[in-house]
């Protein structure tokens, strides 16, 4: 199930002349039999909706008075979500003589042609009010209240995502609602400028058209419209056209090389979610997500991330959540990734939430035999994105989960053979190599399916890339920095960036500056650190002939205290 719920238009929608008929009122119930909710949205004040329409208690919620006010049936309980109209402004309107006008919760209604004396109204009082119209009324409401705003809190109440929705109605003051929601539709009667925006047009009218729409959510929902403008677009086809993912294509592999843009990658995906409004949770070993916009972050490079607390953030149908492992060892962030994975499907389940998982170093957390590739194969996980540079270590039933694989680098097309090789099947012949700034598009499941160049949408946000593992992390002997020395007198060693600078400080100015002189840090950065920013500032400041030893050493911490989070003792942000 990915359409959680329905949200339908009143008058000329569900009802025809007022009156909604049994058969559809049949149809509303079997869609809630299957664990889907109901919001009637609707521009009437709820009085005359109650005395048209007794069977309330058929919806979640109703939304009332063209998004204004908010009512749950179950309870009772109203909330107003707009501003009640001022009295003046109301005495003013029966003064111009706009009649009949009725008077809500937080809506003025009347009719055409009184469209001219409300404005005028409005003007002289000097109100932030705004009108709508509907089939010739003319509702007067607060700005910036609609259809959608309403729709959007009648689901938040549900801990429902409007990209769960399904909208449909008939006219004018439906477009917001139904451009919002994850689907949208019209009934047959409606207005031709709302056929051409919507997603279905459907074949029956009133409704009639409600329950055809009803009957095609259940029997396909997966496939019932997710149209590119609510996936995520990543790039633009090379030859033409937008690249996009939607989370009925199955799992997406993003795979390449070291520090070929994976990451950068998948953090621009997350702007794309986060624009959009998907939820994400993104598992991260290695601190790369850790200040990433839109989410909130558990876990450090020395604390362990809890499962219940990770849960708990999850539930709240507003929040993103990144959850750095890098405090476990590689068993426990098995384990942690299969009970998330259980947690996750389970929330999924009753709300269509999260909408998206991504795991970072997937070949870690996700081999074949252990526990929570037994789980993400036990329970289907789908829209998940894996992030990895060694597709071959990953299980092969996860992998044949995926639907769609992007390879970076020039590279790519030997990652696309190598995941052809781990799924038995044959590799595309003839494939292009991206170029800078493009990567490789592969659907694997679609026969003798060509990979197409795609140029890479930029990320927003910069990327500090291995911030934990190249900041705080231990690089082992073979990579670590050797302070030595013009006479090769010193050996101290520094197994990550910030040991790095502890050292630079400790060992005195002679050998910091011959280092740097003889471009060995600029070569440490470059071809270790995977820095070549670092590398080139390095590179700058040696042939600085002015620049002294204390002020190129001071440049250095401040470039890496800027680009890697160090540890929270405050002396390092000072300079130590």
């Amino acid at each position: 199930m990915y359409f959680h719920a329905l949200a339908t238009d009143y008058d000329g929608t569900l009802a025809r002349d007022g009156v909604v008929d049994a058969a559809t009122c049949m149809a509303l119930r079997r869609f809630k039999a299957g664990g889907r909710r109901l919001v009637l949205v609707t521009g009437r004040e709820l009085p005359d909706l109650a005395r048209v329409f007794p069977a309330l208690d058929l919806f979640d919620r109703v939304v009332a008075e063209n998004g204004a006010l908010l009512f749950n049936p179950a309870t009772g309980r109203e909330r107003v979500l707009g501003t009640a109209p001022p009295e003046r402004f109301v005495q003013r309107l029966r003064s111009l003589g706009v009649e009949p006008m009725s008077v809500g919760r937080a809506i003025v209604a009347t009719w055409e042609p009184h469209q001219g004396k409300v404005l005028e109204a409005i003007r002289e009082l000097g109100l932030e009010w705004q009108i709508v119209f509907n089939k010739g009324a003319v509702m007067v409401l607060p700005s910036g209240i609609n259809k959608e705003t309403g729709l959007a809190a009648a689901l938040d109440e549900l801990g429902l995502s409007i990209n769960n929705a399904v909208g449909v109605g008939d006219a004018e003051n439906d477009h917001a609602f139904l451009s919002a929601s994850g689907c949208s539709a019209a009934v047959a009667n409606a207005l031709d400028g709302l056929k051409a925006e919507v997603d279905i047009v459907l074949r029956r009218d009133h409704g009639a058209g409600v329950v055809e729409l009803i009957d095609r959510i259940i029997a396909d929902d997966a496939h019932l419209a997710v149209p590119p403008r609510h996936g995520l677009c990543y790039g633009e086809l090379v030859g033409g056209g937008q690249a996009v993912l939607v989370p009925q294509g199955g799992n997406v592999l993003v795979t390449g090389a070291t520090a070929c843009g994976k990451t950068t990658l998948a953090i621009a995906l997350s702007e794309e979610m986060a624009a959009k409004g998907f939820e994400f949770a993104v598992i991260d070993p290695e601190s790369d997500y850790e200040a990433l916009a839109h989410a909130v972050a558990i876990g450090t490079e020395r604390v362990a991330p809890v499962l219940a607390e990770a849960i708990q953030i999850l539930g709240d149908a507003k929040v993103n959540l990144v959850v750095c492992t890098q405090a476990m060892s590689l068993g426990e962030r098995q384990a942690f990734l299969a009970g998330f994975l259980g947690e996750a499907a389970a929330l999924r389940a009753r709300t269509g939430r999260p909408h998206w998982i991504v795991v970072d170093e997937a070949h870690q957390v996700l081999p074949s035999g252990g526990e929570a590739a037994s789980r993400f194969d036990a329970i289907g996980v789908d829209a998940a994105i894996l992030v990895t540079l060694s597709p071959q270590q990953i299980s092969h039933r996860v992998l044949a989960s995926v639907g769609t694989v992007l390879a970076i680098g020039t590279d790519a097309p030997l990652a696309v053979e190598a995941v052809a090789g781990r799924l038995r099947i044959a590799p595309p012949v003839d494939m292009p190599a991206p170029a800078e700034g493009q990567l490789l598009c592969w659907l694997p499941r679609v026969a003798e399916a060509r990979p197409a160049l795609v140029d890479i949408h930029p990320c927003a946000q910069p990327h500090l890339r291995h911030r934990g593992k190249y900041a705080l992390g231990d690089l082992g002997p073979w990579r670590s920095f050797y302070f030595r020395g013009p006479a090769r007198r010193l050996n101290r060693a520094a197994n990550n960036l910030y040991s790095f600078l502890e050292a630079g400080a400790e060992v005195g100015d002679e050998v910091w500056a011959y280092h740097l002189r003889a471009g060995d840090y600029a070569s440490w950065f470059r071809d270790v650190i995977k820095d070549e920013d670092l590398a080139r500032l390095a590179e700058i400041l040696a042939a600085d002939a002015a620049m002294t030893p204390g002020a190129s050493r001071e440049a250095i911490a401040e470039a890496v205290r800027e680009r890697y989070a160090g540890p929270a003792d405050e002396s390092w942000r000072q300079g130590r």
